[in-house]
């Protein structure tokens, strides 16, 4: 092949990559942002259920002792329970975690009550109603929408994601070499495009990984083929890889149910490592089958299946051990795991939390600068089509109106009285009005609607740290000198995020500002003389995002 024809070519590639990149990322845009900044929450959901639950204070406790007094809470207030899920505490989330499924749920229920007990009494702890960090956990991945609706769209747009970054990379030849190239003074595309560059190549590898691993999440519901060619059915597939959910049959006798703390220190010592989930089938009956289940957080492939031990419920005797696991079971493990970050040390975790951060603001510059380049191919003085402001109105509400939209959900947490029944539905609800609001301000005052929302999403969470001073004892004055960084370091977190977005608001308003000034300093040479202020063309959206116009 001529250079000339293989040249012509690989332009010719890169304009196909490039149509795909730009419409496959604008399509699902606004759910990716979503996803993206909920799940990069998400990896601090146990901190941040800790922070809106500020009534509870314990400390962690080995798992041995917390088996037995959950086992003797349970043992007297769910006695006739079908399943009992105990999870031990750790630094990370010092409760120990109860769930039991009551023997006679209502009518398209599945009965499932939760306990939260102080691993040094047993006794049940009382915190305010909260879905706390496992609503960003939820939302990422099923967006607030019913089973399976929501993971479908969830899945659907990860795919995309998957397709925009793959494009992205062979649209842009030279994006590594853009990378150190970052000019946020010149405005308008040319400052877009390279934030975008930036934050695109910064964590490139992550991107790929968490997309792909994502939907790996959910090979189950996307490619069942594979599982049905070998099995009758899904639930036995589910059987056979998540052991420790196998649902058993009773016997109906009544017998005594083993102590689970010999089970659960058997089991460590087994492993020398830590019990992430104590399952107990049938308890108080003869076929009660008790499965202690390794924490995901003691290695990468631990991510969805996890190492067990299976015991008789009744003689204590072991039945069953998963140790090794299969090649590819370890696989998918690593990969899930990877995704879940479960594993990940403080430190680790806070490179996961910035690096997601940059992927979202990967998919929110990305949006912006749809905008930015249409416009300025728009003719001196033509009208902005419905498009453009449609799709302009929409990058604001969703990606401004976001960041509005937590800051909610924190306010909503303090200021809704703690002993109101249904009261996690109203943080739930502050979430979707703010939103919802949010959007509503985008179309009503298109010109100051990046700098309104912007400033408004920085003061909201600027503000958490006052509020939380405001209505609770554990504010930076206390838990700054006491060490507690799960309540500082939130506060922290909350000021940090309004001071950047404080920033990026005032960056909107000197970019709303800049073609006003130009216009005014072109106007006096105007008046010298008709054929000057003929000659001088109307400032267009082209000059205007050219300049450093709003854009946001």
């Amino acid at each position: 092949m001529k250079p000339a024809a293989k040249a012509q070519g690989e332009e010719g590639l890169r304009q196909s990559m490039s149509w795909l990149h730009t419409w496959s990322g604008l399509i699902f845009g606004w759910v990716l942002f979503a996803m993206f900044l909920t799940g990069t929450l998400a990896f601090f959901r146990p901190e941040i259920t800790r922070w809106m639950q500020p009534e509870i204070q314990t400390h962690s406790a080995p798992a041995a002792q917390s088996a037995a007094l959950a086992q003797r809470y349970l043992e007297a207030h769910a006695p006739d329970a079908r399943r009992w899920f105990i999870t031990p505490p750790s630094d990370r989330e010092p409760v120990i975690r109860l769930l039991y499924q009551a023997p006679k749920p209502k009518p398209g229920e599945r009965g499932f009550v939760r306990v939260a007990l102080d691993p040094a009494t047993g006794e049940a702890v009382q915190g305010r109603e909260t879905r706390g960090g496992d609503f960003f956990y939820r939302f990422h991945f099923e967006l607030e929408m019913g089973f399976p609706w929501g993971r479908w769209l969830a899945s659907i747009a990860g795919m995309f994601m998957l397709v925009a970054i793959i494009s992205g990379i062979i649209t842009h030849k030279k994006i590594f070499t853009d990378f150190f190239t970052f000019r946020p003074r010149k405005g308008g595309q040319r400052a877009w495009m390279d934030g975008h560059n930036v934050l695109s190549v910064l964590g490139l590898p992550f991107h790929l990984m968490i997309t792909f691993s994502g939907l790996v999440l959910f090979m189950f519901m996307l490619m069942p083929a594979g599982i049905l060619a070998v099995y009758e059915n899904q639930r036995q597939y589910s059987d056979e890889v998540f052991s420790s959910f196998r649902i058993t049959p009773p016997k109906n006798a009544p017998a005594p149910l083993t102590p689970l703390a010999p089970l659960v220190a058997q089991a460590e010592s087994h492993w020398q490592g830590r019990v992430g989930r104590v399952t107990v089938n049938n308890p108080g009956d003869a076929g009660a089958v008790v499965t202690v289940s390794r924490d995901a957080a003691d290695g990468v492939s631990f991510g969805r299946i996890s190492p067990s031990m299976r015991f008789d419920g009744v003689t204590g005797q072991l039945q069953d051990r998963q140790d090794e696991l299969s090649a590819a079971v370890r696989t998918a493990g690593t990969i899930s795991g990877l995704h879940l970050g479960l594993f990940a040390a403080p430190f680790l975790r806070w490179l996961y939390f910035l690096v997601s951060l940059a992927g979202a603001g990967m998919v929110g510059t990305g949006l912006v600068l749809w905008i930015a380049k249409r416009r300025q191919k728009l003719r001196p003085g033509a009208a902005e089509t419905f498009s453009l402001r449609l799709v302009d109105g929409l990058n604001a509400g969703t990606v401004a109106g976001l960041f509005i939209a937590v800051a909610a959900v924190f306010w909503a947490n303090r200021l809704v009285p703690a002993g109101l029944p249904g009261r996690e539905l109203w943080e739930t609800r502050a979430f979707f009005a703010a939103w919802g609001l949010s959007l509503a301000y985008a179309f009503l005052f298109p010109r100051r609607k990046w700098q309104d929302l912007l400033s408004a999403g920085a003061l909201a969470l600027g503000l958490v740290p006052v509020l939380n001073a405001l209505t609770t004892q554990r504010h930076l004055g206390v838990s700054l000198p006491a060490g507690d960084w799960v309540m500082a370091g939130f506060d922290l977190t909350c000021l940090a995020g309004g001071l950047l977005l404080a920033w990026i608001a005032r960056r909107a308003a000197r970019g709303r500002k800049a073609p006003a000034a130009q216009a005014r300093a072109g106007a006096a040479p105007a008046r010298r003389g008709a054929s000057a202020a003929a000659a001088a063309p109307a400032p267009s959206a082209s000059t205007h995002y050219a300049q450093g116009g709003e854009a946001p």
